[in-house]
């Protein structure tokens, strides 16, 4: 039977349909774990992650999206926070469980879309995404957004951190559905990243990632940028 848009959700899922299978990408991204990705090798957290609780930063209840193998989760719990860990693969889900099991730390991990994760509102007072932002389709924005800002507390704090234009091109949205691809992944220029979050956050922090040279007990690469937030 062919499929009718009759409302939202299958509007999302017609456009879904028109770029990658993104299940299937990311258990294959996930499947060799020796393979040179710049993160695979680091167990410990972001640079900006790890200066912003240094800073102060109360993470409380915490929750990682696209938290892959869990090296950012597992520095927050050590670091006294509550942390919900999400991710879509199997795989990284996988791997990240017997990090914390090394690091002797209790995570609650779900392996789950971002789209489907229920959650409390207004539980979390700090939202992580590390990498899983630039991957997200444009038709998929919005969604994300409605869904952070309703995890938060009133005030909760937002940490991302996504390609800049070094890490991928800084392919227009429209663009996205005329090539049929993100092209892996989106650059966000400065400008690009205020247009979509300042109506709805503060920010707190927008800079370069520091690049941290290996081996190291943190990760930085200077083609990503480091974003710290305040829901308004």
């Amino acid at each position: 039977m062919e499929k009718a848009i009759l409302d939202h959700n299958d509007l999302l899922e017609m456009l879904d349909g028109l770029l990658r299978e993104p299940k299937l990408f990311w258990e294959n991204f996930y499947e060799d774990r020796d393979k040179e990705i710049p993160f695979f090798k680091v167990k410990g957290p972001d640079e900006n992650l790890s200066e912003y609780i240094q800073n102060g930063l109360q993470a409380g209840k915490a929750l990682e999206i696209g938290c892959g193998p869990g090296r950012n989760a597992a520095f927050l719990s050590k670091n006294g926070a509550q942390v919900d860990a999400i991710d879509f693969s199997e795989k990284a889900i996988k791997w990240a469980g017997e990090r914390a099991n090394e690091a002797q730390v209790k995570i609650n991990f779900e392996c789950v879309s971002l789209f489907d994760f229920h959650y409390e509102p207004q539980s979390y007072d700090f939202v992580y995404d590390s990498g899983m932002f630039h991957h997200l389709p444009p038709h998929r924005r919005l969604t994300y957004l409605e869904i952070i800002k309703a995890a938060l507390k009133p005030g909760g704090k937002f940490g991302l951190v996504c390609f800049n234009p070094d890490g991928a091109l800084p392919t227009p949205d429209w663009e996205v559905y005329h090539i049929g691809s993100l092209k892996g992944g989106i650059g966000y220029t400065e400008e690009r990243l205020k247009e979509i979050f300042q109506d709805d956050f503060h920010f707190l922090e927008l800079r370069t990632m520091k690049k941290i040279q290996q081996p190291s007990d943190l990760f930085g690469e200077d083609f990503l940028w480091a974003c710290l937030m305040s829901l308004k």
